[in-house]
């Protein structure tokens, strides 16, 4: 039976690196029972597996710690819990250093939940062995044929182990790799009681997490119309209100900047979409073309009548691997005819490094002109003829650091042995960074398992 008629679940982050106030205003503004975080992409696992690499205690999202130990009070006196993906590669380090925080705010029995399996890099072997090939979704290939360059590889798990977190009693769930709107669909499969063959109502709860997984996105932020998006800069974060029977409204809290319409709501619910038909996450197979929107009052949109179907046999996984080096690099050219300087500056370039025995294939370079239309090319929108200032872009890629990095001698001479008027850097020389690349494949349910541990202060 369900625990309650209505719940309140806020996303406060849509990235790592979106703003705290995001999350520490949700808390402080307006009432809610969960607060949500989505810090991980897809290159974000390998970044922490590579921290981690270095460091053992390293390897999760340490903003999150810092959120903690400034919104705990107020986390603990509304009772609003928190469900986040921070642990990322390594969620008991992320558990340790948020004991310590609560430990210095002098809280006992305040309990967290890890829930791990998604990590399955020291498992991969095994499971080649067993028959998974690891294909990538895109290309068809097998794994093994970059299997020595893998650096992370992780499964987006379901919502399930989520919400088997919140009935052991945690006040907070930090997991790793999982489906972004599973961090809503977990506290509602928590409070109604659905089950796993309750497609419709998983679905519509994967809809209602995806509409709020990037936070403001939905609210007004990177919005087409944003010249009737009113005070940007107090943007309110998404709150979804839920009922058991799958409605639910995307609100914000009152008194809170940017907007809530059908428009700024479709707007999110295309994003990242591939077949609208079948959107496929581990506990549903979800149809966005299936819903209803209403526009219920001011900032308040209802969605209804979603459709959902079992899921399938398979996991995505996530895997990254080492894929070459990079080397990027810009200068800002002014003044008359600054877009024909800019292509002259590249040209130098390109030819002192080819006079010295380097040379780069066209898909191995880059070379924009940043004021010159570049962001819209192939689009018809109008632009400057003759811009009075070009930012000139380059960059080159390949397997030989040594042959990236002698890239970078060549940038900075332009400031003094080039045409008239280059000028903006000061960054020193570009220097080789290694290329993550992204690997999607899938792999086989029943070779999952899922662990849900709890801890307490």
């Amino acid at each position: 039976m369900p625990t309650k008629d209505k719940v309140l679940i806020a996303n406060g982050q849509g990235f790592w690196g979106d703003s705290i106030l995001g999350p520490v205003r949700l808390v402080n503004e307006g009432p809610l029972d969960y607060l949500t975080l989505d810090y991980l992409a897809e290159v974000t696992l390998s970044i922490m597996q590579k921290l981690r690499s270095r460091n053992p205690s390293a390897g999760y999202a340490t903003d999150f710690v810092r959120l903690v130990d400034r919104i705990l009070p107020q986390l603990i006196e509304k009772d609003v819990k928190v469900i986040c993906n921070a642990g990322g590669v390594n969620p008991h380090a992320c558990k340790d250093a948020l004991l310590e925080v609560i430990a210095r705010h002098g809280v006992t029995g305040f309990k967290i939940a890890v829930v791990e399996g998604d990590d399955i890099l020291a498992d991969l072997d095994g499971l080649m062995a067993k028959g998974e090939t690891f294909a990538n979704m895109d290309t068809g290939e097998a794994l093994s044929t970059i299997r020595d360059q893998v650096t992370s590889a992780n499964v987006y798990l379901g919502s399930f182990p989520i919400a088997e977190a919140l009935a052991h009693g945690a006040q907070i769930v930090l997991t790793g790799r999982g489906t972004d709107p599973g961090l809503v669909v977990g506290p509602l499969i928590h409070e109604f009681g659905w089950g796993p063959t309750d497609f419709s109502l998983l679905a519509s709860g994967t809809i209602a997490g995806h509409i709020v997984e990037c936070g403001a996105q939905c609210t007004g932020g990177n919005y087409t119309d944003w010249r009737a998006v009113p005070d940007l800069a107090r943007v309110g974060y998404p709150v979804i209100e839920a009922s058991h029977d799958g409605t639910f409204v995307v609100t914000k809290h009152e008194g809170t900047g940017g907007l809530v319409t059908e428009d700024s709501v479709r707007h999110q619910l295309v994003y990242e979409m591939g077949d609208p038909n079948n959107y496929i996450t581990p506990d549903c197979t979800a149809d966005f073309t299936s819903f209803k929107l209403e526009q219920e009052g001011r900032d308040r949109v209802r969605v209804s009548h979603v459709k959902g179907s079992p899921p399938t046999d398979t996991y995505k996984v996530s895997i990254s691997y080492k894929n070459g080096w990079k080397s990027t690099g810009q200068l800002t050219i002014s003044g008359p005819d600054a877009l024909e300087k800019a292509k002259l500056s590249a040209r130098i370039v390109w030819d002192r490094l080819a006079m010295d025995g380097f040379e780069y294939a066209p898909e191995e370079r880059l070379e924009e002109y940043v004021g010159a239309n570049v962001c819209h090319a192939g689009i018809d929108v109008p632009h400057a003829d003759e811009p009075s200032e070009v930012v000139l872009r380059m960059g080159v890629k390949g397997p030989d650091r040594a042959k990236v990095e002698r890239f970078g001698m060549e940038l900075v001479p332009l400031v003094t042995s080039g045409p008239p008027g280059v000028t903006g850097f000061a960054g020193g020389r570009p220097k080789a960074t290694e290329i993550i690349g992204f690997w999607p494949a899938l792999v086989n349910k029943d070779l999952i398992s899922t662990r849900v541990s709890v801890f307490s202060s």
